[in-house]
């Protein structure tokens, strides 16, 4: 009989833990059209999505492996209150874009194909139920999220393999100008550098509760291999949808959404049976991170204001009217109106996430707050871009580097984290 050594079954669950904590159900609406655009293009793509939706997610675990903290840690060293700021608009984006997201892709995919009812109906049944678990607790949630993972996951593999060996690998032309940059910009829509931040705490605590003798070293070394086993297996499945919707690209109409996309690929692949039985787990999975980002949000303002109940119940409220109120949109539109605010947030999280990891020689208070306010001046042109004044800023968009690709803010954080480390070296 095969038993695996106890150090590989610790590194196995902990992966499992990490790779639900990123597997979120509404991510896999985004690779299929991805790839369905990119076409000949789809590996350049694929490592776009996979640096901001794999790479960056798994290293702000990597960064709590070290704080041992939470969200509100990352950012301390800027300053505390730039800390809470920056915790409260990552709780304010998560329940007014995400969570309402995991509606609006009920909808799409488990509701509308069999049902004629309105999307508005929909998201008031779904936010009613969320309130009902986010008040009552129930563990049952817990247990059903580590069935429905393995369970998403065996059919993603089928859709995935049934394709590869089905289909030519013929291409049609890409759409993208920039192939690299689309895919990291659709890798923010996934909103797990987000995910990371705010519950990779989670995990982080559950390995010191159940490994309480172990020293930091044997934990971190726990914490890297499952991280890297964990990003492993996302990229695989990231990748193989991308490129499944690159092979595919014939089957279906250029202007398909989303939704109807990952639908129609599966029931080419395995089925009508089969693509029913994928919507009804999507949307059970959607469901289940929808109740973890109204808990989360309640629980962190519950906490700021001494764990009152009263505030607990009124946030709950809050997040849940947020989400009837924008999960009765489709998912398209909700994924266009998240743009702007993840042009202007994505990038303080992907800093503060590489700050965190770095040696703290190279992270003293200074590079922090150097750093981190280069982010948020270089980001504004492209936050600006995104909500329709490209051609307004064209003219300082020329004098920034990569901003063409939305991603301005890059080399003058990268030149500021080296001039400043630099400047601490002399005065030392």
């Amino acid at each position: 009989m095969f038993i695996l050594k106890k150090e590989t079954r610790e590194v196995l669950v902990t992966a499992f833990a990490l790779f639900s904590l990123f597997f979120g159900a509404g991510n896999l609406i985004l690779p299929p059209l991805l790839g369905n655009k990119s076409g000949d293009m789809w590996w350049l793509v694929t490592l776009g999505f996979c640096a901001s939706a794999v790479l960056i997610p798994i290293m702000g675990i990597m960064a709590h492996a070290k704080l041992q903290g939470t969200i509100f840690d990352f950012g301390k060293k800027v300053s505390p209150t730039f800390s809470l700021v920056y915790s409260l608009l990552i709780y304010a984006i998560s329940i007014s874009l995400p969570s309402p997201r995991t509606a609006a892709v009920t909808h799409e995919m488990a509701i509308q194909p069999f049902f004629d009812t309105p999307p508005l109906l929909t998201s008031i049944l779904y936010f009613s139920l969320v309130f009902v678990f986010v008040i009552n607790r129930s563990q049952i949630l817990n247990i059903l999220g580590k069935l429905l993972t393995p369970a998403i996951i065996l059919i993603l593999f089928l859709i995935i393999g049934t394709a590869l060996f089905s289909y030519d690998f013929t291409f049609s032309e890409t759409v993208f100008h920039n192939p690299l940059s689309e895919g990291i910009l659709e890798g923010y829509q996934t909103f797990d550098a987000i995910g990371a931040v705010v519950v990779g705490g989670v995990i982080i605590i559950s390995i010191n509760l159940k490994k309480k003798e172990a020293t930091y070293k044997e934990k971190k070394i726990l914490i890297r291999r499952a991280g890297w086993l964990a990003g492993l297996s996302l990229f695989l499945i990231y990748a193989g949808l991308i490129v499944t919707g690159a092979i595919m690209h014939g089957e279906f109409t250029a202007d398909i959404s989303r939704t109807a996309l990952l639908s129609g690929i599966s029931t080419k692949t395995l089925g009508g049976t089969a693509n029913l039985f994928l919507s009804i787990l999507v949307s059970l999975a959607c469901f289940t991170t929808a109740v973890g980002i109204v808990t989360g949000t309640a629980d962190f303002i519950k906490y700021r204001f001494h764990d009152s109940q009263p505030v607990y119940l009124t946030t709950a409220i809050l997040g849940c009217v947020l989400g009837v109120i924008m999960g009765q949109f489709n998912v398209g539109y909700i994924i266009a109106v998240a743009l702007p605010a993840l042009m202007f947030i994505y990038p303080i999280t992907i800093v503060l996430i590489l700050l965190n990891i770095v040696p703290d020689k190279f992270a003293s208070e200074k590079v922090f707050k150097a750093v981190v306010i280069t982010t948020i001046i270089f980001s504004i042109p492209d936050f600006l871009g995104s909500i329709g004044f490209t051609e307004t800023l064209s003219n300082v968009q020329f004098f920034i580097p990569l901003s063409p690709y939305s991603l301005g803010w890059v080399l003058p954080a990268v030149v500021v984290f080296i001039i400043t480390n630099l400047l601490n070296k002399k005065k030392s």
